[in-house]
């Protein structure tokens, strides 16, 4: 009686939406929603070869989440990897007597072995490419008495220094680590380079060791030993011991960090460094999506200081952001351009640097890079839609067949429900909806869920899990990628109630709050 689901139907299922129950239910939870469904999608009950064909489809996916979360096993890798992990090479050997802990302790070592599989062929590139720019002379030119020298009618913008850097990180094993990177740097018509190689190791979960040794033209032979470690979840500190070998003898250096976190995107730093350049320095930095902003205080030798320092991060969806004068962040690569415009404090110049940049990307925001994003968006989803359009499809014939089996068993819980003034679902309706008089533009997208949701009721009370419902039975995914809400409305003990709530919220109706007030 049975056919086999395809490994893309199965995957593309959630096995606790598709049962309606929470990621922590039990063993009684289970079987009861998985009766439910049953005495729903049997194809014995059902006499239309259509019909019988749809539900025995049907049957065989809540079939088979039920087979894997009813097992205490198979549900522990699940619960911890998705069905990916109950795909996994190597599960074969697994012996079946294993508790849930042993079978993820194998999961890991198993995931272990591929990983460092996968090791050997990665690399992380990282560089950085700094070019200086003078413009002073926008600002600060010559009178007016040398204006018959050669090319002084026109402002000289020229590039003084430039820095370029690399750096390539090689996994040698799940532990181990080297760092390759070098430097070139030029200013003035002077410059140099150096280069240097870094030995990882990852001693524990809490903390790694570094090992350096460099060269270049500018400074002598360099060794180093770094060390991280973490002494709480939210502080950590690292230490940096150096030996600089130069024309001047050996210079030995040590840097000693202790930092918090203050919050998710603030840290703040306490800092000693003994050697070249001795000082004491303290700092808070903040750093979210949109702004990055630094306090910090040093006492040192020779330089001693206070530093406020304001970023702001202008981003789009494909991670290339412009920030600050013109930096340029792009995959692993920086590009980063400071312009130098005058040497005093002049209004002219203050103004150019402030305010100036800021009308500029307001207007280029407004006119240019948000209409590019809106329609990049739409790009991306129209590629995901035409992606998954097959997928898409047969959720619907499978929603759509679902509905139909449905049909006579919400007949008899209306006239249930009914006859005990009960929950009735007057209309229910799934997906994108536009609220937003900014958003009118936008087409809802929304699909009819009243007899699904309808079927769902037990006892005058209709309970929906936290998570999406696009995998309940005769939901589908009506606007792939984008939000989506489920908005209800129902009648208890003859009462108009109506509630709205985001697609991955837990629902629990009737409720109080969703009584429509007819007086108003």
């Amino acid at each position: 009686m049975a056919t086999a689901l395809s490994e893309e139907e199965l995957d593309n299922e959630d096995y606790y939406s598709l049962l309606n129950v929470r990621r922590e239910a039990s063993s009684e939870e289970l079987k009861a929603a998985y009766r439910r469904l049953c005495m729903l999608y049997h194809p014995d009950k059902h006499r239309d070869p259509e019909l019988k064909s749809q539900a025995e489809r049907l049957f065989n996916l809540v079939h088979q989440a039920y087979e894997v979360l009813s097992d205490p096993q198979t549900r522990a890798i699940y619960d911890i990897y998705g069905k990916r992990g109950l795909e996994m090479e190597g599960w074969e050997v697994v012996e079946r007597k294993r508790t849930p802990a042993e079978i993820r302790e194998e999961f890991e070592r198993l995931q272990r072995e591929r990983e460092e599989r996968r090791l050997q062929q990665r690399t992380n590139p990282k560089g950085t490419i700094s070019v200086g720019v003078d413009a002073t002379d926008l600002f600060d030119r010559y009178d007016e008495e040398y204006e018959d020298v050669s090319g002084s009618g026109f402002p000289q913008i020229e590039i003084n220094k430039m820095h370029i850097s690399q750096s390539i990180e090689a996994p040698l094993t799940a532990t181990d680590t080297a760092i390759l990177s070098g430097s070139l740097s030029t200013q003035n018509g002077n410059g140099g380079g150096s280069i240097n190689f870094a030995l990882r190791r990852v001693t524990s979960a809490k903390g790694w060791g570094e090992l350096e040794f460099g060269a270049g033209d500018l400074q002598g032979p360099l060794f180093g030993l770094k060390l991280f470690r973490n002494l709480t979840p939210r502080c950590f500190v690292t230490t940096n011991c150096a030996l600089q070998f130069s024309s001047r003898g050996i210079r030995p250096g040590l840097t000693t960090v202790l930092a918090r976190n203050l919050d998710k995107n603030t840290v703040g730093y306490l800092q000693w460094r003994w050697g070249i350049q001795s000082a004491m320095n303290t700092s808070i930095v903040r750093d979210t999506k949109t702004c990055h902003f630094t306090v910090a205080l040093q006492l040192g030798i020779p330089h001693s200081f206070a530093l406020i320092s304001y970023q702001h991060k202008f981003q789009d969806d494909d991670q290339t952001r412009v920030k600050g004068s013109l930096k340029l962040n792009r995959a692993s690569q920086t590009y980063f351009f400071p312009i130098h415009l005058t040497d005093q404090l002049l209004p002219s110049a203050v103004f150019y640097a402030t305010v100036g940049p800021l009308v500029v990307y307001l207007a280029m925001h407004r006119l240019i890079i948000k209409p590019y994003l809106r329609a990049q968006k739409e790009k991306e989803l129209e590629k995901q839609r035409e992606s998954t359009a097959s997928d898409i499809l047969q959720k619907k014939q499978e929603a759509e067949a679902a509905v139909r089996l449905m049909q006579e068993s919400v007949r008899r819980i209306i006239e249930a429900e009914e006859s005990r003034m009960g929950l009735i679902i007057v209309n229910a309706w799934y997906g994108k909806f536009v609220n937003d008089k900014s958003r009118k533009n936008e087409r809802v997208k929304v699909i009819d869920v009243t007899v699904p949701l309808q079927c769902l009721v037990k006892d005058s009370k209709l309970i929906l899990t936290e998570a999406s419902k696009a995998g309940l039975p005769g939901f589908y995914d009506p606007c792939v990628g984008e939000e989506k809400s489920l908005r209800v409305l129902y009648q208890f003990r003859g009462v108009l109630h109506q509630v709205m709530v985001p697609d991955s919220e837990a629902l629990r109706i009737p409720k109080q709050s969703h009584r429509i007030d007819t007086d108003g």
